[in-house]
């Protein structure tokens, strides 16, 4: 639920993480990384939300090289996916409410609704019949 908020708040400095769109999950282990060179592999295979790219074959690179790293997967998966969004993706991945996102399918879900909606997967049936 948004809270509403007067228009001189707007203008304001929030004291709230900026990127806090993901709630993310609890990780068991003390030891939970990243490794840089991990996010650099991301990073290379970003998606910009140019219409003549395909979200999907994004999701299906990520779940690849995401799924390289064996634990705490879901975890692995929100903290990586902001960094395979650039321009657009990244526009619109910023544009969400702060806490809208608590898990990879979700996280998911809502890019595929914004990227790839119902909109352009009609056309695509109907030239498959």
């Amino acid at each position: 639920m948004v809270e509403e908020r007067a228009l001189r708040e707007y203008a304001i400095p929030s004291s709230d993480e900026p990127y806090a769109v993901i709630m993310y999950p609890m990780v068991e282990d003390n030891n939970f990384e990243i490794k840089p060179a991990f996010i650099y592999l991301v990073q290379q295979n970003q998606f910009l939300g140019s219409p003549i790219e395909d979200p999907n074959l994004l999701i299906s690179t990520f779940l690849r090289l995401s799924g390289t790293l064996k634990a705490n997967q879901e975890a692995v998966r929100l903290h990586l996916f902001p960094f395979s969004l650039g321009d657009r993706g990244s526009v619109w991945f910023h544009s969400l409410e702060v806490g809208y996102i608590t898990s990879w399918n979700q996280m998911r879900q809502a890019f595929l609704s914004r990227f790839f909606p119902h909109s352009k997967t009609v056309p695509l049936r109907n030239q498959i019949t």
